[in-house]
């Protein structure tokens, strides 16, 4: 009699499912191949370049902040990417940055990467003119105190690229 009610509970159990091994449940990610992972974030960066066209604000350890909107700048006869501040050139208060690959960029950026250069050593309220590459956001305080955040850029893609990947998850 007792073996029976034993018999009868197991299979009870067993129909109720409390028998049945389930293994635990993760909230684990598919797995993303890597090198993938990379050079979508290189295409994403390289349709996303922009022309720093502006005048150096502050300089930072981290780079160059600059107020790009000066289209004048992108005249064929200046052949260097740092410019001085006796350079004429004026802002187009009523540029809109474009989406396309190499559309000048408008408003305040941090510039990163940027080259060497023998002739003149960056000061503020020079200008810069050169190709780069998204590389998330920045945030810095002015001399007034003043937090400000603005995009970051950098002037080479492989850091842009490094940047990305590393802030992003996959």
């Amino acid at each position: 009699m007792r073996l029976g009610l034993l018999i009868l509970v197991l299979t009870a159990l067993s129909i109720a499912g409390f028998g049945q091994y389930a293994p635990p449940a993760t909230n684990a990610l598919p797995a993303v191949n890597p090198t993938a992972f990379s050079e979508k974030i290189r295409q994403d960066c390289i349709a996303g370049r922009r022309v720093i066209c502006g005048r150096i604000i502050k300089i930072l350890p981290q780079g160059l902040v600059v107020e790009s909107g000066y289209p004048t700048l992108r005249r064929t006869a200046l052949h260097s990417w740092l410019l001085p501040a006796t350079v004429a050139a004026e802002r187009d208060r009523t540029l809109v940055e474009g989406r396309e690959p190499d559309a000048l960029c408008v408003g305040l950026v941090l510039l990163t990467d940027c080259p060497k250069s023998r002739r003149l050593k960056p000061k503020p309220l020079d200008y810069v003119v050169i190709e780069a590459f998204p590389a998330g956001a920045f945030a810095y305080e002015s001399d007034a105190g003043v937090r400000h955040s603005v995009r970051r850029f950098s002037a080479v893609l492989e850091n842009a690229v490094r940047i990305n990947r590393d802030t992003a998850s996959p």
